[in-house]
């Protein structure tokens, strides 16, 4: 058992793994086999996955955000001698996730009750070297195991562990505007160049859910959202040049845009949509929702002001969302529409009621609120459920 501990001292592409939880208590049981410390290695293995010692190994390489993959990742070409210790490497992580309770204790003089814990078989090697052969689909670090991310206060790039699970079977209508979206960001995926997308519109007629659903249908073809709230749009060429050598494809995802005429923030997103050099990353888009058309908030006396160059003035105004390749707009549904999404999400949620009253209800209950949209009737079908 001394031997492995020697091996895996020696680990340097994985050296970082020597500071994991539970390969650093197999470490010290290794040195020093006693009851104690195979019950604290085996804990931290159950505190970590369950107990699976084959399947940690394996999410603990696949993961690693090492400079093998990172090589990789920046289409550059890996040196032999790094190629023979990644190979290496591999072999003594295959020892490791091959461990079993027989193995580790039998040199214990303990024959009492110690606790169990098992393993999957696998070939770390040939799984390790196709995940590397299509980086661009799986990715490393935070980037392989999670598909939606947020920027947190100190703008960095934070998994979100609890993501949004919308598909795209689960939208009703507006196909020609979501397929707009989907080719967009296929293009992105195949390398092809792709536009920053504007999507406007009524409230609840599903833009977020729209950008959501097409993260997670797209997700394992390489595909990662981002999403960047508008008082972090500064931080935005940061992201861009922490993203510009990951070999996915990244959508920066804000909600809900809409600024005051003099708000800072607007020439900060301007200024990256204008194409700085930071803002050209191949990798990137930007697509933005907003229930206005011109994302900025106007009054009447910006349009009737003394201003000498008004017409300037106001041409600054819409400028922002003109700098959008791509504008898509998502229409308050009609009466024809709403009632199909009713039908269809009642249907969905085993909801038997004739089809006249139920129309009759859906649109009382859509007018009490002031219109149609797509969030109303699953409100409604929401409604039905809870009587």
């Amino acid at each position: 058992m001394k031997d492995l501990k020697v091996k895996l001292e020696t680990l340097c592409i994985f050296r970082e793994l020597l500071k994991d939880t539970v390969i650093s208590s197999l470490l010290k049981y290794l040195e020093t086999p006693t009851n104690s410390g195979y019950s604290e290695f085996v804990a931290a293995l159950y505190n970590a996955n369950g107990g699976n010692l084959g399947e940690y190994v394996k999410e603990l390489c696949t993961n690693s955000e090492n400079v093998y993959v990172k090589t990789i990742g920046g289409s550059k070409d890996v040196p032999n001698y790094m190629y023979a210790a990644l190979v290496s490497e591999l072999d003594v992580l295959q020892e490791v996730a091959e461990l079993n309770k027989d193995t580790l204790c039998k040199h214990l003089e303990y024959k009492g009750a110690l606790p169990e814990f098992t393993t999957t078989e696998l070939r770390l090697k040939d799984i390790y070297l196709h995940r590397a052969e299509n980086i661009g689909k799986y990715g490393y670090g935070i980037y392989a195991k999670n598909k939606m991310f947020y920027v947190d206060e100190q703008n960095n790039i934070v998994p979100v562990h609890h993501p949004d699970k919308t598909e795209l079977s689960q939208l009703i209508d507006y196909e020609r505007e979501r397929q707009i979206i989907i080719d967009n960001t296929k293009a992105l995926l195949n390398g092809k160049p792709a536009a920053n997308i504007l999507l406007t519109g009524d409230a609840g007629t599903g833009k977020s859910s729209t950008v959501k659903a097409v993260a997670n249908a797209l997700w394992d073809e390489g595909l990662r959202i981002i999403e960047v709230r508008k008082d972090q749009l500064r931080a935005i060429p940061k992201i861009l040049d922490e993203l510009s050598a990951n070999p996915l494809k990244f959508i920066l995802f804000i909600d809900d845009l809409s600024f005051l005429k003099d708000d800072d923030n607007f020439n900060a997103l301007k200024a990256v949509l204008e194409g700085s050099v930071t803002a050209k990353s191949s990798n990137v888009v930007i697509y933005a929702t907003s229930n206005r058309r011109h994302i900025i908030k106007e009054k009447f006396s910006d349009r009737e002001g003394d201003d000498v160059h008004r017409n300037d003035t106001m041409q600054e105004l819409v400028s922002l969302s003109e700098r959008f390749g791509i504008h898509v707009t998502f229409s308050k549904p009609s009466k024809e529409t709403f009632l199909h999404i009713v039908h269809h999400l009642a249907q969905e949620s085993g909801i038997d009621m004739p089809k006249d009253e139920l129309d009759l209800l859906a649109e009382r209950f859509a007018l009490e609120r002031g219109g149609r949209s797509a969030r109303l009737a699953r409100q409604f079908i929401d409604g039905l459920l809870s009587r």
